[in-house]
C-alpha cells in the first residue's frame, strides 16, 4: 500500500507476527505441564508412597491424551478457526493441575493428568497449526518459535515451582501454577485467528512442497506419513525419558544437590539450561531446515542427539558434565517439535494442515509409554548407562531412516 509517495508497512505482516506472539504466549503458558512435571516426582512419593513407576504413569497418561485427541482437535481448529479450541484448552489445564492438588489417589492423580493433558493438547496443535499456515515461507522458524515457547516456557518457573513445592508443598504449587498458567491461556484463546484470504503475503519459496492439500483420510494410507510416524515414536521416545527421569539421574548420580554457580543446585541448573536449550532447539533447527531442507537437518540433529544420550549416561556423573550433556541432548531433542509439523505440511498442504500434523502428533502419546520403561530397565541394570545406550540406539534409527525418507518423499510428491 502507497499513500502520498510513503510505502506503508503491511498491515498483514504486522498481523501474522503478533498471531506468531499470541500462539508463543499460549505455549508458554501450558510448558511446566510436561518439562516441570520432573520436580513434582519425588515430592508425591514421599507424601504417598506410590512408586516411582506408579506415578510416571500419570505423566504417559498426560503426553498420551496430549497428542492422541489432537486430530479431532486439529480437524476443529481447522473448521472453526483457533479461538475457542485454544480458550477450552487453558480451562481444562487449570482443572487438571487442580485435581492433581487434591489427588490422594492414584485415579484421581491419572484423571487429573488426563485432563491436564486433553488441554495442553488443544493449545499446543491450534498454535502449530497457525503459525504453519500464516508462514508457508518460513515455516520450519515459525513453528520453531511457537513450539520453543512450549520447550522453553519452563525456564521461567522451574525456580518457582521447586521453591513453592519445598515451602509451601506440591499440592500447592500444583493450584496455584494450574490456576495462573490456565488463566493465561483462556485469555489468549480469543486473541488468536487463523489467516484470511490476503493476510498472508505471497512470496517465494525454497522448500519442496505439496502443489495440493491431502486430507486425513488419505493421509493415514500412504507409506510416507507411517514413516515420518515411526521416526516421530522412536525419537520421541528417547527425549520425553530424559525429560520425566533427569531429576532422578541427578540423584542417583550423586550430583543433584552439588552446588555449582551462584548457589544453584547441579538439578537446578540443568533444568533451566535444558529448557532454554531445549526451547532454542526448535527455532534454530526449523530456520536451517527452511535453509537446507528437513530430512538433511533430521540426520545432523538427531545424529548429534545419539553422542549426546551416549555422553550423559557414560560421562555425566560430575556435576558440570551433567550440566552440559543434559543440555545437549535437549537441544539436539526439542527440534522434532519444529521439524515434523513443518515436513508434514510440506508435504501433505495447507488446508488440513491442523489435522494432519495433530495425526503425526499422536506419536508423542504412543512413545510416552515407553517412559517407565526406563525405571524397569535401570531397576534391572543397576544403572542409568544402558538406558542411554538404548536411547542413543534409537537415534542413530532414526538417522538410518531420514535418508530413506526424503526420496520416498520426493515420490510422492511429484506424483500428486
Amino acid at each position: 500500500m502507497v499513500t502520498h509517495g510513503i510505502r506503508l508497512p503491511r498491515i498483514s505482516d504486522r498481523a501474522r507476527w503478533v498471531q506468531l506472539a499470541f500462539g508463543v504466549t499460549c505455549m508458554i503458558a501450558i510448558a511446566n505441564l510436561q518439562y516441570g512435571w520432573t520436580l513434582f516426582v519425588d515430592p508425591i512419593h514421599r507424601a504417598h508412597g506410590w512408586t516411582k513407576a506408579e506415578i510416571q504413569l500419570a505423566f504417559a497418561i498426560f503426553v498420551a491424551l496430549e497428542t492422541w485427541p489432537t486430530p479431532v482437535v486439529g480437524w476443529l481448529a481447522d473448521l472453526i478457526g483457533p479461538k475457542i479450541v485454544v480458550a477450552t484448552g487453558g480451562i481444562m489445564v487449570a482443572l487438571g493441575w487442580t485435581v492433581n492438588a487434591s489427588a490422594a489417589s492414584l485415579t484421581s492423580l491419572y484423571l487429573g493428568s488426563a485432563i491436564a493433558g486433553i488441554g495442553a493438547g488443544a493449545i499446543y496443535c491450534a498454535c502449530i497449526g497457525n503459525a504453519v499456515k500464516w508462514f508457508p515461507e518460513r515455516r520450519g522458524l515459525a513453528v520453531g518459535l511457537t513450539a520453543g515457547g512450549f520447550g522453553a516456557g519452563a525456564a521461567l518457573t522451574v525456580i518457582p515451582i521447586g521453591t513453592m513445592i519445598a515451602t509451601h508443598g506440591y499440592q500447592m504449587a500444583f493450584l496455584v501454577f494450574g490456576l495462573a498458567q490456565g488463566a493465561l491461556a483462556f485469555g489468549l484463546g480469543w486473541l488468536v485467528r487463523s489467516p484470511d484470504p490476503g493476510d498472508v503475503p505471497r512470496t517465494p519459496i525454497t522448500a519442496m512442497q505439496a502443489r495440493t492439500s491431502v486430507a486425513p483420510p488419505i493421509v493415514l494410507r500412504t507409506p510416507v506419513f507411517w514413516l515420518m510416524y515411526a521416526m516421530f515414536v522412536l525419537v520421541s521416545a528417547s527425549g520425553l525419558m530424559a525429560t520425566a527421569q533427569i531429576a532422578l539421574v541427578a540423584k542417583d548420580y550423586r550430583v543433584a544437590d552439588v552446588i555449582v554457580f551462584m548457589g544453584a543446585s547441579t538439578l537446578s541448573l540443568a533444568l533451566i539450561v535444558d529448557n532454554v536449550a531445549n526451547g532454542a532447539a526448535r527455532p534454530l533447527f526449523g530456520w536451517i531446515s527452511d535453509t537446507i531442507g528437513r530430512e538433511n537437518t533430521m540426520m545432523i540433529a538427531f545424529g548429534l542427539g545419539a553422542v549426546a544420550y551416549w555422553l550423559l549416561g557414560a560421562l555425566g556423573t560430575a556435576p558440570w558434565a551433567f550440566v552440559c550433556f543434559a543440555a545437549m541432548i535437549f537441544l539436539t531433542w526439542g527440534e522434532i517439535f519444529s521439524l515434523f509439523p513443518s515436513i508434514c505440511t510440506d508435504t501433505f498442504g495447507l488446508k488440513f494442515a491442523t489435522a494432519n500434523l495433530s495425526c503425526l502428533y499422536t506419536a508423542k502419546g504412543m512413545a510416552a509409554f515407553l517412559v517407565p520403561l526406563a525405571n524397569v530397565v535401570q531397576a534391572w541394570a543397576g544403572s542409568w548407562q544402558i538406558v542411554f545406550v538404548i536411547t542413543a540406539a534409537m537415534n542413530l534409527a532414526v538417522v538410518a531412516l531420514a535418508f530413506l525418507l526424503k526420496p520416498m518423499r520426493r515420490r510422492y510428491m511429484a506424483s500428486c
